[in-house]
């Protein structure tokens, strides 16, 4: 995980004074794990679940588990829910959202983060260039520049099926939640957005 990520999920927890018990979806034991945050020392219980096989690692246990079907945990079982980087290898990511927003107290914090792609500063001044100049006299690829954005490159693992844009998490991933806040870091663009289950 990049480290400006990590800081972002931080921050979040930090701002909204994270306790109680915290899951994270596609936790990994070391120290990249979300659940390392320093704004989750005074959590209550922290409990990571992935697909490779349960384990622990200092002082959260990791799960056995999908996250498209989270049979191991009752509904509004968690205080905050992170998955950070695991909803773009999902073939059915939407399970996920749904079984994250039923694990999730109401009142409850979720935070997820993924590539994205958003409109850039720089993309749109080089869009304005590059309409100034008369069509026969534009650069080879100069329409295809016009017309497109920055993204992570594909990183299977085991697959790398989607990239989101914000509007996707307002009317998708948080779709019905409150106090949403939705960032655009880094370029490529991760985004990175929190809300409060109702």
């Amino acid at each position: 995980m990049h480290p400006d990520d990590f800081e972002q999920f931080d921050q979040i927890c930090r701002d909204r004074c994270v306790r109680g018990s915290v899951l994270e979806v596609g936790a990994t034991p070391d120290d990249s794990s979300l659940l390392n945050l320093p704004a989750l020392a005074g959590a209550g219980e922290k409990i990571g679940i992935n697909k490779t096989g349960a384990c622990r690692f200092r002082d959260f246990s990791i799960l056995e588990a999908d996250a498209n079907a989270m049979t191991v945990f009752p509904d509004q079982r968690f205080d905050a829910v992170l998955c950070n980087a695991v909803l773009e290898h999902d073939p059915f990511f939407w399970r996920s959202l749904a079984e994250i927003r039923r694990v999730t107290r109401v009142g409850g914090l979720v935070v997820i983060g993924t590539p994205g792609y958003t409109q850039l500063r720089f993309e749109k001044k080089l869009r304005r260039w590059l309409g100034r100049i008369p069509r026969p006299f534009r650069p080879a690829g100069g329409w295809a520049l016009q017309h497109s954005t920055l993204t992570l490159g594909v990183h299977n693992f085991p697959g790398d099926y989607y990239r989101f844009s914000d509007q996707a998490f307002r009317e998708v991933f948080f779709e019905g939640m409150k106090d949403v806040v939705i960032r655009s870091v880094m370029v490529p663009p991760r985004i990175i957005g929190s809300g409060t289950r109702l």
